[in-house]
């Protein structure tokens, strides 16, 4: 994903929801929490899209942030007992960019929780991709699956993993059309 003004997958990552609780009363903002109070009283805690948390209230000490359930110790537990049985997409909405998330709120982190939520996000990624890129190549243009357990992997993929899913189709495809003239012309 990029992290560019213009693209989608960035827009959806930073439209998440992260729960603040404000640190001062500030008259005005009732309606963030959806209800009738016009104005937020500290300690309140608000559901805000990362987007509209980071800069105007996070930057400037106005709230903290809780982190998601998405990076709970029971979903880090999961993950590293057995990453394949996680289905990321389903551990937050809008696509499922929770590779995405982890990255714009490992920059909220300090140096140290900022270092493990890293390692989870990296760990995660390198023993999915192995998995990821095997059903990729053996099934890459066929309509055969590998079984409940694979089918259910390949739906619990993150955006990302989606992405380099069909990346890795297209590639595995290309080269068996490639191979397959290559073999008429000898």
């Amino acid at each position: 994903m990029e992290d560019s003004y213009y693209s989608i997958d960035a827009i959806l990552a930073e439209n998440q929801k992260l729960q603040c609780t404000f640190k001062h009363s500030v008259p005005g903002l009732g309606y963030l929490e959806g209800g009738d109070a016009k104005d937020i009283k500290e300690s309140d805690r608000v559901q805000l899209a990362y987007w509209l948390a980071l800069r105007p209230l996070l930057q400037t000490g106005s709230a903290d942030f809780t982190i998601p359930a998405s990076f709970s110790q029971r979903v880090q537990n999961a993950l590293n007992a057995e990453p394949r049985s996680v289905r990321l997409s389903s551990l937050v909405g809008g696509g499922g960019h929770w590779y995405a998330l982890g990255r714009m709120i490992a920059q909220l982190l300090d140096h140290k929780e900022a270092t493990q939520l890293a390692g989870l996000l990296n760990k995660t990624f390198q023993q999915r991709l192995i998995d990821l890129m095997d059903q990729a190549q053996h099934f890459g243009g066929s309509s055969t699956t590998s079984g409940q357990g694979g089918e259910d992997f390949r739906e619990g993929f993150d955006a990302t993993e989606r992405e380099l899913f069909a990346l890795a189709q297209d590639s595995t495809r290309a080269t068996k059309i490639w191979h397959e003239s290559s073999d008429k012309n000898h």
